[in-house]
């Protein structure tokens, strides 16, 4: 009797231990006939870019209630966006996503293509995720490779080169084992894989369903895996935060950040530019308009992508009837400003602002 071929092993186990998610169905759903929502894999793929599931969950199940479909979020006003996905991070991918949902909307009737040379052509989507919608959503045959993909190939077949330089050999054993029958859930399966028993540390080799052709399974040699090459030090910038509050009511005045760039269209407190050359000494000079500025003595860090940051916090008390509104800027009502359009590092700076001095 001839062995079992990887894909089914795999898609054996992926039927019996598939990760319940919000944007996912079942392999028992899938056999009642329910379908994969393009709009809900294309969503849950650009959340999920560089952001844990269970950072996601709670951000999908947001959007997917105020927005179920994607001519809903295409005809959302982008601030409602911006201030919905505040705290995910990474918010070029907001604003694409908004552009994307609107390019389907308007070119596509509402429908995402099923091909991923189609779907590359959309704002925001990369070679990832369009081969990603093409198959978990579409069962076209395509490679998806992400990180958890990464670490179970380069252990399964004992790929020793680093990446990145590794990608494009990843991404050939992937093409080769994934089945022309399921291949949409034979991508999910390798992801769960990786996320339940091919872990970072102490893969738990003896549950796994790929042991016996696995070149490393079981040896020391599997925590090692994939090889990075060595990542450049961060440099570290510097800055300053202003928070202004109205005495009175406790209202908080902020400002739009400027469309595109890093940020871009999200709420802040003002501020100075960040760089590495910034004296936080000289704060003082840069602020928004005179008041009586007083250092908070905590220090916000912060860290992005391509470097460090370090804002000093200034607060004045003062009030907002007599204070000039700079450009483009509003007060903020206690009560209202979880709502803003904050990203992390802004509700860093207001959290330092109103924290009690250490006794």
């Amino acid at each position: 009797m001839a062995s079992a071929s990887p894909s089914r092993l795999l898609l054996d186990w992926y039927d019996r231990h598939a990760r319940r998610l919000p944007w996912r169905v079942s392999p028992e759903d899938r056999l009642l006939g329910e379908v994969p929502d393009p709009y809900r894999i294309w969503l849950s793929e650009v959340m999920l870019q560089q952001t844990t599931v269970a950072a996601v969950k709670d951000y999908f199940t947001k959007f997917t209630r105020s927005w179920p479909t994607v001519t809903d979020l295409a005809a959302a006003a982008e601030e409602d966006v911006m201030k919905a996905w505040a705290g995910l991070g990474y918010y070029s991918r907001a604003r694409n996503l908004k552009k994307c949902a609107e390019t389907v909307a308007r070119d596509h009737d509402g429908r995402f293509p099923e091909d991923e040379d189609a779907l590359l052509k959309l704002p925001g989507i990369g070679p990832y995720t369009a081969a990603a919608i093409a198959t978990i959503a579409f069962d076209r045959h395509a490679a998806v490779v992400d990180g958890n993909v990464e670490r179970v190939l380069t252990r399964l077949f004992q790929i020793e080169t680093p990446l990145p330089d590794a990608k494009p050999e990843i991404k050939a054993k992937m093409a080769g084992l994934t089945p022309d029958q399921r291949p949409g859930d034979f991508a999910q399966a390798v992801m769960d894989l990786g996320a339940t028993i091919c872990t970072p540390r102490r893969p738990a080799c003896a549950l796994c369903p790929w042991r016996s052709i696995c070149k490393v399974q079981s040896s020391s040699l599997a925590e090692t895996l994939p090889r990075k090459a060595p990542k450049k030090e961060k440099p570290t910038r510097f800055g300053a935060a202003f928070v202004a509050v109205d005495a009175a009511t406790g209202a908080v005045l902020l400002r739009r950040r400027p469309p595109k760039g890093l940020l871009g269209g999200m709420s802040e407190v003002p501020g100075t530019e960040w760089a590495e050359d910034f004296s936080p000494e000289s704060a003082p000079d840069f602020a928004p308009f005179p008041a009586d500025w007083q250092q908070r003595p905590v220090e916000v860090k912060h860290t992005f992508t391509h470097f460090h940051l370090r804002l000093t916090v200034y607060r004045a008390d003062l009030t907002a009837d007599t204070t000039p509104l700079l450009d483009g800027g509003w007060w903020s009502a206690p009560e209202v400003i979880e709502t803003e359009a904050l990203p992390t590092v802004m509700k860093k700076a207001l959290a330092a602002a109103f924290e009690s001095p250490r006794k």
